[in-house]
C-alpha cells in the first residue's frame, strides 16, 4: 500500500477536488504507477485529518475518470494505461477502455458496480428473511420484488402496473422468449435494423419475423400492419438510437395489435425529457420487458415482464414449467435496493458518468473525424455512426476495437442492405482517453503514420 504526499489548502474549499487533483497529477507524472494500491479511504482520511466521505468522493471521481479502479480484495489501485509514461507507438498501444470484460458496445462499465451497497443488501436479506422464504417460491417472483418493481415502473416509466401483472425473469431475452412461447407461432414485426443477437432467440420461439424499416422517427407503422404483433425499442432504438416519435406512438397504439416493448436504454437519458413507456398508454395490449443489465450488471440475470393479466399468468406458468423461477436471495436483495433508494442513487451517479464519457467521445469524433455523422446521442450507452460511403464498416469496427473503442458493424443487424455504419459504445471509454483513442482510430483509417 502506497504512502501518499498530498498537499491540501484548508482555506481553499473543495477538499475532495483538491485530493483528486493531487492524485491525478501523481498518476500523470508517473509517481503513482499502474497497479499501485492506494490507502483505504479511512486510512487516508485519518492521515489528512479530513472526513472519510471527502476521500470517498475523490476516489469515486478518479474511478469515474478511469485513473483508479476498485476491486474486492485489492482495494483501490491505479488503472492500467492511466500513468504518464511515454506511450507506445500507435499500432502497438493497448486498448484504453475502462477495465472490464467483453467489447459489446451496449455493455455498462462493470467497474462501477455498487459492490458495497449490493453486499449490504445481501447481508440485510440473510439477516432478516425468514427461513421459509428460501424454499421454492412463486415462479412469478417473490412478492416483495414484484411490489417494488411495480412501484418503480409506475414512478419512473409512467407504467400502469400492479404487482400481479409483474413476472420476474432472467433478463429481457428470457422475458421475450417466454412471452412468445405463450403466444404461440405468429407473424412478429421487428425493427430493421435490429440486434442480430436477438434474431435466433425470436425464431427459436416460433415467431415468423417481418422486418419493418426504421427512420429518424422510429419504426414505420405502416409496415407493421398485417403482423400479429410488433417488437420494438421505443425509448432508444437499437442500433440507430432514435426515439419513437409522439405521432408514431399514437398511430402504433391505434393500430390495435399486440406490442412487445423492450424498454432498452430507458434508464439513461441525457439531452431530452423523460419519455414514458408505451405500456402506460395501453396496458391491455402492451407487454413491457426490462432488466437491470445495463443499469447494474448483465451477470445478475434479473429482469421483468409486465403483461395483461391473462398473459402474465401464462408467462408465470411457463416460467414454473421451465425452471421454477429466479434465485430468491438476489430477488430480495434487489427489492431492498429499490426500497432503500440505492438503485436510484446508483442510476443518478451513472447518468452523470456516462454523459461525460459520451460528451468526450462525441466531441473528439466531431473534431478529428468530421466526415462521420454521429446519431442517437440523446440517451443510452451507444451512438450510431453513419460512415462515409467509401468506408468499409467491418474494417472500421476492427480498427476501433484495436484502439479500445467498443464497436460493431451495422450490416449484420440489417435485413435489407443499407449505407455503411457502426455502433460504438462509450460506457467503458474513460474521458481522458477519448482524444487519444479517436486520434489512433483516425490514423488507422487513413493509413498514415504519426511522423
Amino acid at each position: 500500500m502506497a504512502d501518499l504526499h498530498i498537499a491540501i489548502r484548508r482555506d481553499g474549499g473543495g477538499i475532495a477536488a483538491q485530493i483528486a487533483a493531487e492524485l491525478r497529477r501523481s498518476i500523470r507524472d508517473g509517481r503513482l504507477l499502474a497497479g499501485v494500491r492506494l490507502p483505504s479511504s479511512r486510512d487516508l482520511a485519518r492521515d489528512l485529518q479530513v472526513s472519510r466521505g471527502v476521500v470517498v468522493e475523490a476516489y469515486e471521481q478518479l474511478v469515474a475518470e478511469g485513473f483508479l479502479m476498485s476491486k474486492v480484495g485489492l482495494g483501490t489501485v491505479v488503472c492500467p494505461n492511466a500513468g504518464g509514461r511515454e506511450p507506445a507507438p500507435e499500432r502497438e498501444r493497448a486498448p484504453v477502455c475502462v477495465p472490464g470484460h467483453g467489447h459489446r458496445p451496449t455493455s455498462p462499465d462493470l467497474s462501477q458496480f455498487p459492490r458495497e451497497r449490493w453486499l449490504a443488501a445481501l447481508k440485510h436479506v440473510m439477516a432478516t428473511v425468514p427461513t421459509g422464504a428460501l424454499d421454492y417460491g412463486d415462479p412469478a417472483g417473490v412478492p416483495e420484488l414484484r411490489e417494488e418493481l411495480a412501484s418503480y415502473l409506475s414512478r419512473v416509466r409512467a407504467a400502469a402496473v400492479r404487482p400481479e401483472n409483474v413476472v420476474v425473469v432472467g433478463g429481457v431475452a428470457q422475458g421475450l422468449s417466454l412471452t412468445l412461447h405463450v403466444l404461440g407461432g405468429m407473424r412478429l414485426a421487428v425493427e430493421d435494423p435490429t440486434s442480430n443477437r436477438q434474431i435466433p432467440l425470436l425464431r427459436r420461439s416460433g415467431a415468423r419475423l417481418v422486418p419493418v424499416p426504421v427512420d429518424g422517427s422510429g419504426i414505420d407503422v405502416e409496415g407493421v400492419r398485417g403482423a400479429d404483433a410488433v417488437l420494438l425499442t421505443p425509448a432508444h432504438q437499437y442500433p440507430t438510437g432514435v426515439v419513437l416519435s409522439p405521432e408514431r406512438r399514437t398511430r402504433l397504439i391505434e393500430w390495435g395489435g399486440l406490442i412487445l416493448e423492450d424498454d432498452y436504454d430507458a434508464e439513461f437519458r441525457f439531452d431530452r425529457d423523460p419519455v414514458g413507456c408505451l405500456q402506460g398508454l395501453a396496458p391491455d395490449r402492451v407487454v413491457l420487458c426490462g432488466s437491470i443489465s445495463k443499469a447494474m450488471a448483465p451477470g445478475l440475470r434479473l429482469g421483468w415482464v409486465v403483461a395483461p393479466a391473462n398473459l402474465a399468468e401464462g408467462v408465470r406458468q411457463a416460467r414454473g414449467e421451465l425452471d421454477l423461477g429466479s434465485p430468491v436471495i438476489e430477488q430480495y436483495a434487489l427489492a431492498h435496493f429499490l426500497r432503500t433508494g440505492g438503485y436510484d442513487r446508483h442510476l443518478r451517479k451513472m447518468r452523470r458518468l456516462y454523459r461525460r464519457r459520451r460528451d468526450a467521445l462525441v466531441t473528439e469524433l466531431a473534431r478529428q473525424l468530421p466526415e462521420i455523422s454521429v446519431q442517437g446521442i440523446e440517451a443510452g450507452l451507444h451512438v450510431h455512426l453513419a460512415l462515409p460511403e467509401h468506408w468499409d464498416e467491418e474494417r472500421f469496427a476492427a480498427e476501433a476495437l484495436a484502439v479500445g473503442i467498443a464497436a460493431e458493424p451495422l450490416a449484420p443487424m440489417r435485413f435489407a442492405p443499407g449505407p455503411p455504419g457502426a455502433v460504438v459504445g462509450f460506457a467503458r471509454l474513460a474521458e481522458h482517453h477519448a482524444a487519444e483513442a479517436v486520434r489512433a482510430l483516425k490514423v488507422r483509417m487513413s493509413g498514415q503514420s504519426l511522423d
